[in-house]
């Protein structure tokens, strides 16, 4: 068990949600897959929060309380592992997890674009979008 209380291994029906702090990772329907894009400065990864859609305000607030939060992008474990990537918990702070496994390709960094936006679209095609 992690100190959250939740196990260390992220079930396929737990929700994930992922904070939107770019007006450029939605529109008004549906989540764009920049929003899932991984991080270059954090390992190639994508921070997400085990977490459904209940109490995702307070949530905000408390893990990014400097950033201006939009709203989150709400999936199952499931839709980030049929894009061929894995999730993985990483605590501290707590219910925090990680998207792993992007493509990487450093002799062709526009064909790694391409492929990572490809799973990122398999991801947001199974999200659903909360505004705050």
């Amino acid at each position: 068990m992690l100190p959250s209380g939740l196990p260390e291994i992220v079930a396929d029906d737990e929700a994930l949600a992922r904070l939107l702090t770019s007006s450029s990772h939605f529109n008004a329907t549906t989540v764009k897959p920049s929003a899932f894009l991984p991080n270059p400065k954090a390992g190639m990864t994508t921070s997400v929060f085990r977490h459904d859609a209940g109490n995702l305000i307070q949530l905000a607030r408390d893990r990014r309380p400097d950033v201006t939060v939009h709203g989150a992008a709400i999936c199952k474990a499931a839709a980030v592992r049929s894009a061929k990537l894995d999730v993985i918990a990483e605590e501290p702070p707590p219910l925090h997890a990680n998207i792993v496994g992007w493509p990487v390709n450093e002799a062709d960094l526009v064909l790694q674009k391409a492929a990572q936006k490809e799973r990122a679209l398999v991801i947001t095609s199974k999200c659903k979008l909360v505004l705050f």
